[in-house]
């Protein structure tokens, strides 16, 4: 179909969300196995355990006998007790990365109990929509010491969808920062499943499909079989390989059956407009190495240009990191997704 449509179904029982663009497969959100371990977005109260030397960072116990590791491990003592949010998932035998800024996250409000003060996103740049906003945040947060971010999606929203909003993220900060003290570590707020995900992050599509089937009814299965190989088809009779190791995600650039002298410059960046997107409906993230086709030094330039403009508008954390000695191209992403190796439908 045209425009956009967002289909709710489950792929092998776990809840699933698809958002197709234009008839196409723009994203696509798995709710992890229940053994996956702790997910995104949860809240825990956790307890500090022991310093991790030469990282500067803290080991966290979790319920279920996890372990977090927490970056910013300044002025904690064992013992002590503390919120924590998840902020992606763990690698094989690692410990899970939290945070100590939780956040309580909704389609039109973001609720900061740790930084105070009202604010608009800066995508809305009409100054009577922020006046409007501004006034819809203060009745919202009225009484309360919390901070608090309206997020693009308020614009031109309806103000009592927005307040309703508002007060339930409001209440769900009240009531995990009320269960804050303790001395065992305790789940106090479950991570968001895909079909949560895909309300709160997707701006309003066309069309919902929510029943039972969509995804065959819709065309996602048979954009699905598309990921079941690691080979992928660009524009010009180009093509890259996305396989994922334990180490890292390899993509092989190939050019295909073009010989000319720009074959290398253009596969890469037919390469460097698609990557987002296949890094994104295979879930796949941490060091991410391009063996690029052979171009000359003066485009490299161009090929970085192509790519940062690509990333940008992808909503998962990634930095370029740059060139390699032997010229490969190396980016960092971060994990908030699982992997769908072994996860599509059979």
């Amino acid at each position: 179909m045209k425009g956009t449509l967002v289909a709710l179904d489950h792929i092998n029982e776990r809840p699933a969300a698809a958002l197709m663009v234009e008839g196409r497969l723009h994203d696509l959100l798995l709710s992890p196995p229940d053994n996956a371990g702790p997910t995104p977005g949860a809240i825990y109260r956790a307890i500090v355990d022991r310093p991790l030397k030469g990282q500067g960072g803290m080991i966290l116990r979790l319920p279920k006998g996890d372990s977090a590791f927490l970056r910013q491990g300044k002025g904690l003592s064992p013992g002590q007790a503390m919120l924590v949010q998840v902020t992606g998932y763990a690698e094989d035998g690692k410990a899970v990365p939290v945070t100590h800024k939780v956040l309580f996250k909704s389609r039109y409000a973001i609720v900061t109990p740790d930084a105070p003060g009202l604010n608009i996103s800066r995508a809305i740049r009409d100054e009577n929509e922020r006046d409007r906003l501004l006034e819809v945040a203060h009745i919202g947060m009225d009484g309360s010491d919390f901070g608090m971010i309206l997020r693009s999606s308020c614009d031109g929203a309806d103000a009592d969808d927005i307040e309703e909003d508002i007060a339930d993220m409001r209440g769900a900060a009240s009531d995990v920062m009320a269960g804050a003290e303790g001395d065992a570590p305790e789940l106090l707020l479950e991570g968001p499943d895909a079909h949560h995900l895909g309300w709160r992050d997707w701006d309003a599509p066309d069309l919902v499909a929510s029943t039972d089937g969509s995804f065959e009814d819709h065309g996602v299965l048979d954009a699905l079989v598309e990921l079941e190989t690691s080979h992928v088809v660009l524009s010009g009779g180009a093509s890259i390989y996305v396989e994922p190791t334990r180490a890292l995600v390899a993509v092989d650039v190939n050019t295909g059956g073009d010989t000319s002298p720009a074959a290398g410059l253009k596969a890469n960046l037919a390469c460097a407009r698609e990557l987002p997107r296949q890094l994104r409906l295979r879930g796949l993230g941490g060091q991410i190495t391009l063996d690029l086709a052979p171009m000359a030094k003066k485009d490299r330039k161009q090929f970085e240009n192509a790519l940062r403009n690509s990333f940008r508008a992808d909503t998962i954390d990634t930095s370029l990191v740059g060139w390699t000695p032997l010229g490969h191209y190396e980016l960092q992403r971060k994990r908030e997704r699982l992997s769908i190796v072994g996860s599509l439908p059979k």
